[in-house]
């Protein structure tokens, strides 16, 4: 990725490089993502190289309205269709770059794109406690739809989905939203609401056969909104949600995927899941847990050493976690980080079928947000 930067004549990172050639396809500048998560990690240590990379691909003003996102904090809906997709998506990038200025001792820099960072909040219309678009004279566009998948600001997806798409600032959101009786209320209503077929039905990539309520497992904006009730007071839905996804979603037939795999995002989500976590925020160095899907799972770490992940009485009915244990130690947090589980060794999940209510309650349990409560 860096090569690229060095030997791209506009000095970027690749959006969606073949065969040498950028073809400039989809939104955001996600690499910033790949190289912080990288970086994060202890996988890659090219601090100024790649800095210096991020911040041409985030400052490159004819690149997707970024002239105008850097100018007002958002991107405006008569300027670009999908201006709210982009707006999220461009924030989740500056936090990462944030993240990676961090690390490599950047004050000023990791300020700068802090501040950034929070440009989800100018789409959000707290009166409606959703993203939505808004003009380059700062007024919302009317009227709007939060159900329509066409000309309401969301590419390939709606309001009621790109409205959860801040996985760096969650305790953010949820305030956003209208806190954490509003916020579980919403996610739960996404999961059983019926989204009729005229809101989506001329979209690509949002199809029946991906839709669950208007959770839309087929299309990646959505991929880590099952996880986010473990930053509310009742995460064990997580765990319900997790296996419902994965029971109707992945089958062993022809149509076993109900979406596009895109680079492996489809398949990579379900290996993760059912190992019992997933990096809902890369650039973090944590990966917030679900619940296994099997009982047992052996992974090779690459380190020469492994993970072997037990959950020896998961079924359907015991879906639930009653208690965590990696090497012998009991794990009160919802998530583990990186390092933890570089160490190999063994991660065992008691399960149930009756949720525990009382666990990943207290704040310190809670993962990562960029804003505290």
């Amino acid at each position: 990725m860096l090569k690229h930067s060095e030997q791209s004549v506009h000095g970027l990172l690749p959006v969606w490089s073949h065969n040498g050639n950028e073809n400039w396809c989809m939104i955001g500048y996600h690499a910033v993502s790949v190289l912080a998560d990288a970086y994060t990690k202890g996988v890659a240590n090219q601090k100024d190289a790649m800095l210096k990379a991020m911040q041409r691909s985030s400052t490159c003003p004819y690149y997707v309205n970024l002239d105008d996102y850097q100018r007002l904090g958002y991107v405006p809906f008569d300027k670009n269709r999908g201006c709210v997709s982009v707006t999220l998506e461009y924030a989740y990038d500056d936090w990462a770059i944030y993240q990676a200025a961090l690390k490599a001792g950047n004050q000023e820099l990791a300020e700068q794109y802090k501040q950034r960072a929070s440009n989800w909040r100018n789409t959000f219309d707290t009166r409606l406690g959703f993203a939505r678009p808004k003009m380059s004279d700062g007024n919302w566009k009317e009227p709007f739809s939060l159900l329509d998948t066409e000309g309401e600001g969301f590419v390939e997806g709606n309001s009621w989905v790109y409205s959860f798409y801040v996985p760096h600032d969650v305790k953010g959101l949820i305030k956003a939203m209208g806190g954490d009786a509003q916020f579980i209320h919403n996610l739960d209503t996404l999961f059983i609401m019926h989204l009729p077929a005229e809101f989506f039905e001329h979209t690509e990539d949002v199809t029946e056969e991906g839709l669950m309520g208007c959770y839309n497992h087929g299309n990646e904006p959505a991929h880590h909104i099952a996880y986010l009730y473990n930053w509310t007071s009742k995460p064990y839905k997580s765990q319900y949600w997790l296996r419902e996804i994965m029971n109707r979603f992945y089958k062993n037939n022809i149509d076993g995927l109900c979406g596009n795999d895109d680079c492996g995002q489809m398949s990579a989500w379900y290996i993760f899941s059912a190992m019992g976590f997933y990096p809902v925020c890369p650039g973090s160095d944590q990966y917030v847990l679900g619940a296994p899907y099997l009982p047992y799972l052996k992974v090779s770490l690459g380190n020469g050493k492994t993970l072997e992940i037990k959950a020896p009485e998961v079924s359907d009915e015991n879906r639930y976690v009653q208690r965590v244990t990696f090497n012998g130690q009991g794990i009160s947090q919802l998530y583990l980080t990186h390092a933890q589980l570089m160490q190999g060794g063994e991660l065992v999940f008691e399960m149930g079928s009756e949720p525990n209510l009382e666990r990943g309650l207290r704040a310190e349990d809670k993962p990562y947000s960029m804003t505290s409560d």
